[in-house]
């Protein structure tokens, strides 16, 4: 049972597989997970005329202001069954979903992107810098680790400063470990919890960017302009997009890499570090990405709607900036609502989500027509502790 009752059937035209398509639109929408992003993603596509529902456990999930829920865990089969069983296509807004429950998906002949695999990498570090050094992506030095003497022998091995970090369920900082002396191997093993994971070594960066890459069913591609992003207490905090960024053409080279090397349909964002030589790949995330909010006010088609055109075979919008904007997000509490909407250009959105420390419960964006008066935007009205 849904939120709301049971979903209505879908009308009988047998399961869509790629193999097998309909004539007739797809327009129901299944979602893994019912965050912000599955949110955004439900607020994007009903201008396209499609309805959304989403599988999450959360008695709160933000998304269901906007879409129905099917409450439960998402390795549940039957919960699994009764969204595919409404939906003509599903996709999923974060990447700890069990790469199980997609694989269920799609060993049931539905539809279901991004493809199973690319959930696999991402969501496991190892997995993911493997694959980063197979397509010739450069990467920070790494070691896997499985206990206090792999991590031992690794820090003789890469070297300090490092960081540790869980294979697996670690985002926004969480699950990791800065290690600067030997001394450290010990505290950072047990903070971990004796987890599989793995040891990078620290990366001396400039600046820290990602660029958000879309691929559709069709096989067109398209990238968003170079995103500069700021982190605190490893938590997003504020992005800003370069229309002519020196870099744009290298990182665009590495997304396309990735796209074409898990055939790739949806929004993937690459996370990187600018150093002196070469952008160095820190992650991806197959799905729309918190550095890509800008893109809703920001480019002439947001992310989120341009994962749903992906996903759907249709054409894919334009991605460059319209003028200049750049991204502030809200992290345990949003300012008020006033004062930012008294601010020249700006956009409020607030996520629907109970206030906690550290939590996401939104963003704001500034707009501007030029890269100056952006500047001065950013100088009156972002944060200086940012």
């Amino acid at each position: 049972m849904s939120e709301y009752g049971a979903l209505p059937p879908k009308p009988a035209q047998g399961p869509r597989t790629a193999a097998q398509p309909s004539s007739a639109p797809m327009k129901r929408i299944g979602i893994l997970g019912g965050g912000q992003l599955a949110r955004m993603l439900a607020l994007a596509g009903h201008s396209l005329g499609l309805e959304f529902a989403f599988l999450d456990p959360a008695p709160d999930a933000c998304a269901a202001a906007v879409a129905r829920q099917v409450r439960g865990p998402y390795d549940d089969a039957a919960k699994l069954e009764e969204l595919a069983s409404w939906a003509d296509i599903i996709t999923y807004e974060f990447e700890n979903v069990p790469a199980q429950a997609v694989r269920f998906l799609e060993e049931g002949r539905r539809l279901v992107y991004p493809p199973a695999e690319a959930l696999a990498v991402s969501r496991d570090r190892l997995s993911e810098k493997t694959l980063f050094t197979e397509l010739g992506i450069p990467t920070p030095a790494f070691a896997a680790i499985e206990s206090l003497s792999d991590l031992e022998a690794a820090v003789k091995t890469i070297g300090l400063p490092a960081v540790l970090k869980t294979r697996t369920l670690g985002y926004d900082g969480k699950g990791q470990s800065v290690l600067r002396r030997t001394e450290d191997c010990a505290a950072a093993w047990a903070h971990i919890q004796g987890r599989s994971a793995i040891l990078e070594a620290f990366v001396p960066f400039t600046r820290e960017v990602s660029i958000i890459a879309v691929r559709s069913s069709t096989g067109e591609e398209a990238f968003y302009p170079l995103t500069e992003n700021i982190h605190r207490e490893g938590i997003l905090r504020f992005s800003r997009p370069h229309a002519a960024d020196p870099r744009q053409a290298e990182a665009e080279s590495y997304a396309r890499k990735i796209l074409d090397q898990l055939d790739y349909v949806g929004v993937l964002a690459l996370e990187l570090f600018d150093t002196p030589e070469a952008l160095v790949a820190n992650e991806t995330a197959p799905r729309v990405h918190n550095s890509g909010h800008w893109t809703i006010e920001g480019a002439y088609t947001s992310q989120f709607e341009n994962h749903l055109r992906a996903i759907l075979g249709l054409p894919l919008g334009r991605t460059d900036l319209r003028g200049s904007a750049a991204m502030v997000n809200c992290i345990g509490s949003l300012p008020k609502r006033e004062e930012i909407l008294a601010i020249p250009g700006a956009h409020y959105h607030d996520y629907g989500k109970e206030a906690r420390p550290g939590r996401k419960v939104g963003h704001y964006t500034l707009s501007a027509a030029s890269d100056d008066e952006l500047d001065e935007l950013i100088r009156r009205f972002v944060p200086s502790s940012i």
